[in-house]
């Protein structure tokens, strides 16, 4: 959605899409705006979790459990009972269930499941982006609230799905959270020190797996070290997204920095630079 910046000031139930890598502070957003009043915070990784990938989740970690003799015949008699815990600020059982490639016995997948893992969340982060509109609505008819939020998954970029981006587009101030340099060097550290599963677009992951493995000589991929090819394949995981980052807000949206957005303090603050944003983009 393009606007002017009195436009914006003036539009009463406002929508924004937050976009950027994770870790470039679009949850510590939404925190401030829904403790401000007045938010409704659709975080799309927790809409995936519960919503879309909640039987796959619970049906793996019940795989596990059968794997113990105890708790498989509590599992068979109906004796226990299995759920995750997911809330918007504990998504660990989706990133568990995304896993990582490589060595089963350092707790790695092969690529054909990972890569059917793959599928299947970006298949449940496309319904839960297009659940978008129908939650604009409810946030307001049903819990009241004037203003949302859509925290989305830092793969959206990866999606290539230009109806999705139009149906995001009508409906939501698209913006984009640019890590600066400093910033950049940052998440990559974090990212080398605690290696997290990622989505990677099937093209990407192919073009990236080869190169890894002549590298480190090889010969195929479950002889993977799971977290050696995390913290090898992130940077160029980031630096690939980047262009489509930017491409997504030149088309249709707005673009801060993680240096401006971490001066935000409070809903009038965050007002102030999507204002800016705007007008900076004229």
């Amino acid at each position: 959605m393009k606007l002017s910046a009195e436009q914006y000031k003036t539009w009463k139930n406002k929508s924004i899409t937050l976009l950027g890598m994770s870790g470039v502070g679009k949850t510590r957003l939404a925190n401030i705006l829904r403790r401000g009043g007045g938010w409704f915070h659709y975080s799309v990784d927790y809409r995936i979790g519960t919503r879309y990938l909640g039987e796959p989740i619970l049906d793996n970690i019940k795989l596990q459990l059968m794997q113990i003799p105890l708790l498989r015949d509590l599992l068979r008699s109906d004796s226990i009972h299995v759920n995750n815990n997911i809330s918007v600020d504990n998504l660990t059982p989706v990133s568990t269930f995304l896993g990582k490639l490589g060595n089963p016995e350092k707790g790695g997948l092969s690529l054909k499941e990972f890569k059917h893992r793959q599928l299947l969340h970006r298949d449940a982060e496309l319904a839960a982006l297009r659940d978008v509109p129908e939650y604009i609505f409810k946030a307001k008819a049903i819990y009241g609230y004037d203003k949302f939020l859509n925290d989305a998954g830092g793969s959206l970029c990866e999606l290539e799905d230009s109806q999705l981006m139009n149906i995001l587009a009508e409906n939501t101030l698209v913006l984009y959270v640019e890590a600066t340099k400093e910033d950049e060097k940052y998440l990559i550290t974090r990212a080398e020190g605690d290696p997290k599963p990622l989505y990677y677009r099937e093209e990407f992951l192919d073009q990236q797996l080869a190169i890894y493995l002549a590298e480190r000589d090889l010969p195929y991929a479950a002889m993977i070290d799971p977290d050696d090819f995390v913290r090898w394949v992130f940077p160029r995981l980031f630096n690939a997204r980047i262009p489509r980052y930017k491409c997504i807000a030149d088309d249709h949206g707005y673009t801060v920095t993680t240096e401006e957005l971490a001066r935000v303090t409070d809903e009038a603050s965050f007002h102030n630079l999507v204002e800016f944003a705007i007008a900076r983009s004229d």
